[in-house]
């Protein structure tokens, strides 16, 4: 088996950036873009969508690392 090493370890929190600005700015604009407008919905998107994918990829390589 092998260990998750410092370079995954980023590798994977720059991913899950990524999928958290992409994800939450599409989430925000589907969600909010008709009220705030898709500028604002997109930028508050994908500032939320970042704080919820960090620490769960996180969590999930700290439990890859545990077993």
């Amino acid at each position: 088996m092998e260990t998750i090493t410092l370079g995954t370890f980023i590798l994977a929190i720059l991913a899950a950036v990524v999928a958290g600005l992409v994800g939450g700015a599409i989430g925000g604009v589907v969600v909010g873009g008709e009220d705030l407008g898709k500028e604002l919905a997109a930028m508050l998107g994908s500032f939320y969508g970042v704080i919820a994918a960090v620490p769960g990829v996180i969590a999930g390589l700290l439990l890859l690392a545990m077993f």
